[in-house]
């Protein structure tokens, strides 16, 4: 049986991404609009309630608008926006923490933000199993590449070729950070930092901690074995094993598209008695972090494999 889809935002960097993964699929059967009716309400509304699944490219009001267009109780939402990811009534779109049968019989899902994604991951694990504490304050530490700002920054990427770093979020209000506690079940909000670089897409998120401190057991092995355990049997999560660390670790500007997720535990147990950790993932902002997101949930909540038509090669360093 096939599923149709509306695309509701089709034109920007997430949807169009979406639309690139849908568009050899035979499950799937696109909806679309005229460029003359894209924006047009009673077009969106009969587009909205005549499909299977709607997802949503829009920024938070539209969203919220679009949500209220629906007139049936047959209608799914995938929400790639920030409005509904801690509301209540909505499941989160984050298959591995959340469980694949929740989102598999979701009518209203939230696609993880993309520095969520990488963060969560990472310590969301780690603090169900006991291992770090809920009530630590962690900092988070992260570059993306400049599609993560959506049109808008693109287009001032391109002007402005001189750019080689952007830092923003000075105010310490970043709108991921509700979903970065809620999911991980922290007591406090996360001290986050994020920047961007010269590149289209890519992603590292880099959380330090200082194990000493903390006072906690569980040492750099403990960590990484928990989140391989965690991960254990993924498509789509991979832990990279113990060895000696990678001289760096690179985004570069020639990746493509990618829907994994590398998780990595760096630790000082030779030199420093195991007192200091980064936990860091690298991802793929419109994979992982947006369109991929959204297109495994859409594979559970259509039936199919949740890796079905996505693209799972790592990145090279």
């Amino acid at each position: 049986m096939t599923t149709t889809v509306f695309i509701d935002g089709a034109a920007g960097t997430t949807g169009l991404e979406i639309r690139t993964r849908l568009a050899d699929r035979t499950e799937f059967s696109l909806v679309t609009l005229a460029e003359d009716r894209r924006k047009d309400t009673a077009a969106r509304r009969e587009a909205i309630n005549d499909c299977d699944v709607a997802i949503l490219c829009l920024p938070d009001d539209a969203a919220r608008e679009a949500v209220a267009l629906i007139e049936n109780d047959r209608t799914c939402v995938i929400d790639a926006s920030t409005a509904h990811r801690v509301a209540a009534g909505w499941t989160y779109g984050f298959p591995e923490l959340v469980g694949r049968e929740t989102v598999a019989g979701a009518t209203r899902v939230s696609n993880p933000g993309c520095y969520p994604t990488g963060f969560l991951a990472l310590v969301a694990p780690l603090v169900k199993a006991g291992l770090l504490p809920a009530d630590w304050a962690y900092s988070v530490n992260a570059v993306s590449g400049y599609s993560g700002g959506g049109n808008a920054l693109i287009d001032r990427f391109g002007a402005d070729t001189d750019i080689a770093w952007r830092g923003y979020g000075l105010g310490l209000g970043h709108k991921h950070l509700a979903e970065m506690q809620h999911y991980a079940g922290l007591a406090n909000l996360p001290v986050f930092s994020p920047a961007v670089v010269d590149a289209h897409r890519g992603m590292v998120v880099d959380v330090p901690l200082a194990l000493g401190a903390m006072k906690v057991d569980a040492a750099e092995d403990a960590l990484r074995d928990a989140l391989a355990t965690f991960y254990a049997g993924s498509d789509i999560v991979s832990v990279a094993p113990a060895g000696d660390p990678p001289a760096e670790m690179l985004l570069r500007k020639s990746s493509v598209p990618w829907d994994g997720i590398e998780l990595f535990v760096f630790g000082n147990g030779a030199d420093g008695a195991g007192s200091q950790v980064r936990l860091v993932a690298r991802l793929d902002n419109l994979g992982k972090g947006a369109s991929g997101a959204a297109v495994q949930s859409l594979n559970l909540m259509a039936g199919l494999p949740e890796a079905s038509g996505l693209a799972l090669i790592p990145p090279a360093d």
